[in-house]
């Protein structure tokens, strides 16, 4: 019996191979439904739609308007590390001397009217002794802050200069996913920078 089935057992799955095969080949030979798949094609166009070659122009227009922020706030900290220890602390009380010392940041911000009130990020301004702005023609000023809200992440503030540049603000209701968007700021401290994206 076994020798039997080795004899006729390759034939029977070569056999059976083949009519699978031929089933997926050819399923309505079997009374199965066709596997067509249909994909569509666009049609061909002979006009391509392309963006402009340069931002330069809209970059013109908005740069004046975008400032950079060099915030410093005075921090007080221990001399030592094992000052920080709270074992210590308990042990020897919160009497540890301290040094003051300045930390700065920087960010950027947009000009929104001729007034001076500036549209920022409340995580630059947050805590800050001093804030200065400095503007793309080369006047610095301190600035004041206005409101903030650190849910949003926003905070406004205040400058006095006379002549500022301001931006044009655009309708948001006619933006679409996938519009390109420039963003221009001051990454670093290293002068103004310009980049692209798409709204997604």
């Amino acid at each position: 019996m076994l020798k039997a089935l080795r004899f006729s057992g390759w034939p029977l799955l070569a056999g059976v191979l083949i009519a699978l095969l031929i089933i997926q080949r050819y399923p309505q030979w079997v009374g199965l439904p066709s596997l067509d798949v249909n994909l569509q094609q666009a049609p061909q166009t002979t006009s391509v739609q392309q963006g402009p070659v340069s931002y330069a122009d809209a970059v013109v227009i908005a740069a004046p308007a975008v400032v950079n922020l060099y915030t410093t706030k005075v921090i007080n900290k221990p001399n030592h590390p094992l000052f920080e220890d709270p074992q210590f602390r308990r042990f020897f009380g919160d009497n540890s001397p301290k040094q003051k010392r300045m930390e700065s940041s920087l960010g950027s911000g947009v000009i929104m009217s001729p007034e001076g009130y500036i549209l920022t990020n409340n995580h630059v301004t947050t805590g800050a002794d001093q804030i200065v702005v400095a503007l793309k023609d080369g006047r610095e000023t301190l600035a004041r802050v206005i409101g903030s809200d650190p849910e949003t992440d926003l905070a406004v503030l205040k400058i006095d200069l006379k002549t500022l540049p301001s931006i044009t603000i655009g309708r948001s209701d006619n933006i679409r996913i996938g519009d390109v968007a420039l963003a221009i700021g001051n990454p670093f401290g290293v002068g103004q920078t310009v980049t692209m994206g798409i709204i997604s």
